[in-house]
């Protein structure tokens, strides 16, 4: 049922994997490496075409002074975070309450809106760019900050609840009955009991959804029209002229970019080992 670990698997098997898994991460960081080779170089290599080739010049201070001193990156990256926090706090927040409301109490509509928070997972995002797109202008939150974090949070909701409802349904009923039978109040049970036996669900589901927000770039583009809005997926791209190509600051900007949800990732990174074992010690 579960992969044997590679400790006990055969000499052939253990030399095969040492040698593999090099390879196997140098293919993996290879885009990564040739963007921070490309945020490197110099504008003359950009107009020669020295695109692939070894940089001529290195300017990797002044590139990057450049993104952060004459360009609009960090008004991007401050529109990304102002989109993908609420967005966070309020997709969780709601799944925390609804996860809680379809594990524990039993009423008739619990197992048919359980399926309808299942069956929007699998509605394919596209279809709802013009329906989103008209609902946003007839509401007035288009090209707005409120109307791109109200629809990730909108939209995201769904997964998280049934993220958390498999979390919260796993754990023992008899806490709550007990609790019950104390005379505790509903939510001193949830907000006492439940919410910190769900802490590395809640950690889990903050790291994915905030890495889905915040490397958004569809939705980025349908809701938003000006510069101003704009976060640093879709602002990234007015980097470059529309005479001259400055691949190298955006590239600079892109690396930037990906700075936030990996220091994310690895300061819950405990959280998610300690989500692992969650349910398994009776």
């Amino acid at each position: 049922m579960f992969p044997r670990p590679i400790e006990r698997a055969s000499k052939t098997s253990r030399v095969a994997y040492q040698s593999f898994l090099p390879f196997a991460l140098f293919l993996w960081l290879l885009p990564l490496l040739a963007i921070f080779l490309t945020s490197m170089r110099g504008s003359k290599d950009i107009n020669t075409g020295n695109v692939f080739g070894w940089p001529t010049e290195f300017k990797l201070i002044e590139n990057y002074y450049t993104v952060f001193a004459q360009t609009e990156a960090v008004k991007y990256l401050i529109n990304s975070f102002l989109i993908t926090i609420p967005s966070v706090a309020i997709s969780v927040s709601l799944a925390c309450l609804a996860g809680y409301a379809l594990a524990i109490y039993r009423f008739r509509l619990a197992l048919p809106l359980f399926f309808v928070f299942v069956a929007g997972n699998f509605v394919p995002f596209q279809i709802l760019m013009i329906p989103v797109r008209d609902l946003s202008v007839q509401t007035g939150l288009y090209d707005t900050i409120a109307g791109q974090f109200l629809f990730h949070a909108a939209f995201q909701t769904g997964f998280c609840t049934l993220f958390m409802r498999n979390f919260i349904k796993a754990l023992p009923f008899d806490l709550i009955e007990s609790a019950r039978v104390e005379g505790v109040a509903e939510w001193r049970i949830f907000w006492y009991i439940i919410v910190p036996l769900v802490r590395p669900a809640i950690a889990a589901l903050a790291v994915l959804i905030f890495t889905f927000v915040w490397n958004d770039f569809f939705w980025a583009n349908v809701l938003t029209q000006g510069e101003q809005v704009k976060p640093i997926t879709a602002g990234v791209r007015a980097l470059n002229g529309q005479f001259i190509s400055n691949w190298h600051l955006v590239s600079a900007a892109s690396l930037l970019a990906a700075v936030p949800p990996v220091v994310m990732f690895f300061l819950m990174q405990r959280h998610f080992i300690a989500g692992l074992t969650l349910g398994a010690v009776k």
